[in-house]
């Protein structure tokens, strides 16, 4: 009888088929319950794919205002040193032009801002310069914005008063291939 006991012992098993169907379950309940949090970036909007050779024209260096990092975060604009803190005047003042510099762009159209860093920049950095050229541009259409239609530019504005102010003042912002790590050119 010794012998039946021993094997009734050895053939008791824990049911585990079950475990799957909680385990589901436990699945579903955090994939449901989780909050995704949403990355916040910089919307930039790619021009669309081309096959086609890019058209090269020539333009002339008084539209073009080049803003370069360097790996030790530094600014150079223009050929000239310059702090963080001094872009977004001076990038609105060289766009818009309203002192008619023979050095600074023709008129709004033609203004165009050149950003190129260092695989050394800091990222930070790099947020930092693009936020205040963007926000150059956005002051400038907030300012066209209250002169023409008497209202701040915003979300709700109408979409057409929205796009004759940035066909006034296009964003024209290109981005240059980043230089090797302390190589700037």
């Amino acid at each position: 009888m010794s012998k039946s006991k021993v094997r009734d012992m050895m053939k008791n098993e824990i049911n585990a088929g079950s475990m799957a169907d909680i385990a589901f379950l436990l699945l579903i309940f955090f994939l449901v319950t989780t909050t995704l949090v949403e990355d916040s970036g910089i919307t930039v909007k790619l021009p669309p794919w081309s096959t086609e050779e890019p058209d090269i024209t020539k333009l002339k260096t008084r539209n073009v205002y080049s803003v370069l990092v360097n790996a030790q975060n530094q600014l150079l604009v223009r050929g000239q040193v310059m702090r963080v803190e001094e872009l977004r005047k001076n990038a609105k003042e060289f766009i818009v032009n309203p002192t008619a510099r023979p050095d600074y762009a023709e008129k709004p159209k033609n203004a165009l801002i050149m950003l190129k860093n260092d695989r050394g920049t800091n990222y930070a950095t790099y947020i930092t310069v693009y936020n205040e050229l963007k926000g150059a541009y956005n002051e400038l259409w907030d300012d066209m914005s209250s002169r023409k239609y008497g209202v701040a530019y915003s979300e709700d504005l109408p979409v057409a008063w929205k796009k004759s102010i940035k066909e006034e003042i296009p964003m024209v912002l290109s981005e240059a291939e980043p230089t090797a790590f302390g190589k700037e050119n």
